[in-house]
């Protein structure tokens, strides 16, 4: 199949827009995890939408709930189909109704609760995939091995190292790939140990972690679900089960046929701001594990009328600069720099995110005594990620300074080390964090 063309399966999408998204609060604070900006222009969900849409899969949706305003806006002004094809990209936001007057409960809630527009696609395969994970896959590959398989249900998987293990759903295989259990996020002492042959790991084209041999590593499921059309309606008819992963898939693997998807390529699932902060660090690599310049598979957004990054008389050493940025007199070292991004004479960033700014000041003025938008003049960061429309006063410095692990305050937050300055925080001149 060539990317991009239609699939000749007949495939509807549902994107799940997230929970609360706790883990990656301060972002999270005014926004839903898929609507958070990565890699200076793009949103979390462009990923997933742009799988679909490489893959051939044009009928898609995307279920929201919490703080979906700016990924509702975000969808209607990127992903527009031309008149002569039945796809499109369609927001479905949680509602209260007669029968049902509760929000989302969870992920297999949330797609019981959307069935009517489901259907009403006729498709006969119901792919389920979350919003909030960086990778690229053909899901036409998943497609053709559920078929071949005869299989009622197939789940994604990607071995994962033993550290990380207890934050996933943990999937044991026959030799045909076959689930023979489901552990959602056992705690660490009672890890069910995956034990495969190396020739049915090479047979099916996929390898454990780094430095691992196949014996005590752990096949992890990415949360990416494909259903035949009527296994779906009788899972999803148990009403007394809420979510996919802690409870429906595991009770499927005895009645159904339920196989796993190995997939052998990069996938970070963006759940916490240090595994969202090394994500858009690592795109800075000389050969990143995931590539945005793929020309085959590329990510969509939404396309912005801005003119060029504007740099002048800076030092820049490994940086991606975004569209509409003015950079003057400053340092940047391992730095991603989001649109419309304003960094003054004398400015210091290593190892620092600026998710840029949602407009030009001049658009909107500064209230009277506060800092302009941007970074300000001798300021200094470091490890840390700055949120779009933050004001960052002359000299003020982002530092970490006292090594704090975690911490909230009214101007700033801490995860693992690393500050966060909130969307439209104001950082007085001077300020030392």
């Amino acid at each position: 199949m060539t990317i991009g063309t239609e699939s000749r399966y007949d495939v509807t999408a549902i994107v799940l827009g997230g929970g609360r998204g706790t883990r990656l609060y301060p972002l999270t604070h005014c926004r839903s995890k898929p609507a958070v900006p990565i890699a200076g222009k793009y949103r979390l969900v462009d990923v997933a939408i742009s799988n679909c849409i490489n893959s051939g899969i044009r009928r898609i949706f995307v279920l929201t709930q919490f703080l979906s305003a700016s990924l509702n806006r975000h969808i209607a002004q990127t992903y527009q189909f031309d008149k002569f094809t039945e796809g499109f990209v369609e927001v479905l936001a949680a509602e209260q109704t007669h029968e049902n007057d509760t929000w989302f409960q969870g992920t297999a809630d949330a797609v019981r609760r959307n069935l009517t527009h489901v259907l009403d696609t006729r498709g006969e395969l119901i792919l389920v995939i979350s919003g909030d994970a960086l990778y690229r896959m053909n899901y036409h590959d998943v497609i053709a091995q559920h078929t071949a398989d005869r299989a009622d249900i197939t789940v994604c998987c990607k071995f994962i190292s033993e550290e990380i293990a207890p934050s996933f759903g943990i999937v044991g295989i026959d030799s045909s790939r076959r689930i023979v259990n489901f552990h959602e996020k056992p705690p660490p002492e009672n890890l069910p140990p995956l034990r495969l042959a190396p020739d049915m790991l090479a047979r099916h084209g996929n390898a454990p972690p780094p430095g691992g041999s196949g014996i005590n590593s752990f096949l992890a499921s990415m949360g990416m679900y494909l259903f035949n059309r009527d296994a779906l309606l009788d899972t999803l008819a148990d009403n007394t089960s809420d979510d996919f992963g802690k409870e429906l898939i595991p009770r499927s693997i005895a009645s159904r046929r339920v196989f796993a998807h190995l997939y052998g390529g990069y996938w970070e699932d963006i759940g916490t701001i240090r595994s969202f902060f090394w994500a858009n660090l690592n795109l800075l690599n000389a050969k990143p594990e995931f590539d945005f310049y793929d020309p085959q598979f590329p990510i969509f957004t939404r396309p912005r009328l801005l003119p060029c990054a504007q740099i002048d008389e800076s030092d820049v050493f490994c940086a991606m600069i975004a569209d509409g940025c003015m950079i003057r007199r400053a340092s940047l070292n391992n730095c991603v720099i989001g649109i419309r991004s304003i960094i003054r004479d004398g400015a210091r960033m290593e190892n620092a995110i600026v998710m840029g700014a949602d407009y030009y000041e001049r658009e909107r003025p500064a209230e009277p005594g506060q800092p302009p938008m941007g970074i300000g003049h001798g300021v200094v960061i470091r490890n840390a990620i700055i949120d779009k429309n933050a004001r960052i006063g002359d000299g003020a410095q982002i530092v970490n300074h006292s090594g704090i692990e975690h911490a909230d305050t009214r101007l700033y937050s801490v995860r693992d080390g690393i500050v966060i300055i909130p969307k439209g925080a104001v950082i007085p001149a001077g300020t030392v964090i």
